[in-house]
């Protein structure tokens, strides 16, 4: 009996352990699968910037954000089957804010930052089961760099603040300086079961 007993905790282990393997490699291929998105739409996104701030400076740019942001994420996402979007504690657009689980990761975002951990390297992954169906959420960290401080940064031009008040009159997102984090990519997808 008793080793009947040891051979079946011994299988259940060894099945724990491969469902851990295949658990493991399911969300290291997720996590694969929202960086590819990330790097895709942040991509576009960076190139719509530079050839307007090329063309016209801040104030294109700004144009840009302004009607270009939402539907490169929009087709980005369906294009990879997932939710994109940009989150930030001091968003510009409203459709930025951050709900409560983003938020937190957010704060624990900036601790890590406060603690000397390097920016570019601060990612979060969990999968959680909502109403029923298994969800996996991804965040990225985005800094902010130099070119970010001409729309972002504690000193914009009068022509500048003029139309970000305009555009955005809830606008949260100014006073930041090179190595602050400016918000967050955020991935969610469905797991189909």
């Amino acid at each position: 009996m008793k080793q009947i007993l040891l051979s079946l905790c011994l299988v259940l282990l060894t099945f724990d352990c491969i469902s851990d393997q295949q658990s493991d490699t399911n969300t290291q291929a997720e996590i694969a699968a929202a960086k590819a998105a990330i790097k895709e739409f942040a991509g576009a996104l960076q190139t719509e910037l530079k050839g307007a701030m090329k063309a016209g400076g801040p104030l294109a740019a700004i144009a840009v954000c302004n009607t270009q942001a939402m539907p490169i994420t929009a087709r980005v996402s369906a294009d990879k089957g997932m939710h994109l979007s940009r989150v930030s504690l001091k968003n510009r657009n409203p459709a930025n804010a951050p709900n409560n689980w983003q938020a937190a990761v957010l704060e624990d975002f900036e601790k890590k930052r406060m603690a000397g951990n390097d920016i570019t390297q601060l990612g979060w992954t969990e999968t959680v089961d909502v109403n029923g169906v298994q969800e996996f959420r991804f965040m990225k960290a985005i800094p902010t760099g130099e070119g970010c401080l001409r729309c972002h940064g504690s000193e914009l031009a009068p022509d500048v603040s003029q139309i970000l008040g305009q555009l955005y009159p809830q606008d949260l997102a100014t006073g930041y300086k090179v190595g602050d984090i400016r918000g967050a990519f955020v991935v969610t997808r469905q797991i189909p079961n």
